[in-house]
């Protein structure tokens, strides 16, 4: 079959490699139709992880299922699915307590486990024609007969719809309060829309890219240019100077300013500064425990030097982490389904396949126009 690899910095390739096959009676094969880039998948094609030459990439995956294991019972054959980006067994500890992101199973030695990612075990990713699924009966999201019809909502279910609804309930957003995203990426720019989901009375959202920023205005949100003074301040000034109720990190820790100098703890500082006292903040964006490239000696270490004075003096609440994406998937699904929500608002381009080494190159760049690219293997 035909997928990408990872080659090397900034390499990615499309190649013929051997087609998945079941592995154990609980598997499913899957016929990928969509497969997204995703913001984290830019770690790795920029050379920051320690993921393998050779390694398909793609963990934000759909498609239908074309073969199932003896020992599969919900998940039939022609069933169109949404495979979160976390694989989990679904009867480990953390799997009970629906902590599906960090399975102690499926990666012996770490907890968690993914497609096509750095350090999440053995697994391939999904950018690719066909996907092996471990656990299939609990991974699959089985879709409803629009499944075809809404595929580019649907999809963001395997990600960053619910990763983005995942910062908003770490910050602890309610309804009527206010809330301040750092990030427009897709993530950032769905931790908006689902704060407006929830029913927050101001979403503000600070990036300083025109067309992102133009898709958070087009949800509601305020945007936010740091590039036009200080973010906080701005923030600040949105919020009669109280800061915002809560707050949602979605940059992570290749975080820069405007001249493009990385800073990792940038917005992590930002956000203290920016959220009232008591207020609550929610980290998704990605922070790894090493980067031999990090700027500076702490970053290479994976630490951050982080306002933690601050942060205490304001009696703040802060909670991180990838999101475990069965929590949330079948509920955003239903929204979908309903016509309440359409986070495909983000996409801005469907290519097929082959076209993904140009379309990473293009991603990577943050070029205008580049908000979300959605893979087409079966085109």
């Amino acid at each position: 079959m035909k997928a990408l690899i990872y080659n090397g910095p900034r390499d990615v390739r499309i190649k013929d490699v051997p087609d998945p096959r079941l592995e154990r009676p609980t598997d499913a094969l899957v016929r990928i139709t969509s497969t997204n880039i995703c913001g984290s998948d830019l770690h790795m094609y920029e050379g920051r992880t320690n993921v393998e030459k050779g390694k398909v990439l793609g963990h934000e995956n759909l498609g239908q299922v074309v073969e199932v294991g003896d020992a599969v019972d919900c998940v039939k054959v022609g069933d169109w699915v949404c495979l979160p980006f976390n694989i989990a067994c679904g009867f480990c500890r953390n799997c009970e307590r629906g902590l599906t992101g960090f399975c102690l199973t499926v990666n012996p030695g770490s907890a968690g486990g993914a497609y096509g990612y750095a350090e999440m075990g053995p697994y391939q990713g999904g950018q690719a024609e066909y996907l092996r699924v471990p656990y299939a009966d609990f991974n699959c999201l089985v879709l409803p007969p629009d499944a075809q019809e809404k595929e580019a909502d649907y999809v963001m279910l395997a990600d960053i719809f619910p990763t983005g609804w995942h910062a908003t309930e770490l910050a602890g957003v309610r309804p009527g309060e206010s809330v301040v995203v750092y990030g427009a990426g897709p993530v950032g720019l769905l931790a908006a829309y689902s704060a407006t989901i929830r029913g927050a009375a101001k979403v503000i959202v600070v990036d300083r890219h025109p067309d992102r920023l133009a898709l958070a205005e087009k949800i509601g949100a305020i945007p936010v240019d740091d590039t036009k003074g200080s973010p906080v301040e701005q923030v600040l000034e949105l919020t009669g100077g109280e800061g915002a109720d809560r707050g949602c990190e979605c940059v992570g820790w290749q975080a820069h300013d405007p001249h493009g100098h990385e800073h990792p703890n940038m917005t992590m500082n930002n956000l203290v500064r920016s959220v009232r006292a008591t207020g609550g903040i929610g980290v998704v964006g990605v922070f790894v425990p090493q980067d031999p490239k990090g700027p500076d000696k702490l970053g290479k270490h994976g630490q951050i030097a982080f306002d933690f004075g601050r942060y205490f003096q304001k009696g703040l609440q802060m909670a991180s982490g990838q999101c475990n994406v069965k929590a949330y998937n079948r509920q955003l699904g239903s929204l979908i389904h309903a016509g309440k929500a359409k986070p495909s608002f983000i996409v801005s381009h469907h290519l097929p396949l082959h076209d993904a080494p140009d379309a990473y190159r293009h991603f990577d760049a943050r070029e205008e126009g580049w908000t979300k690219v959605i893979l087409r293997p079966a085109a």
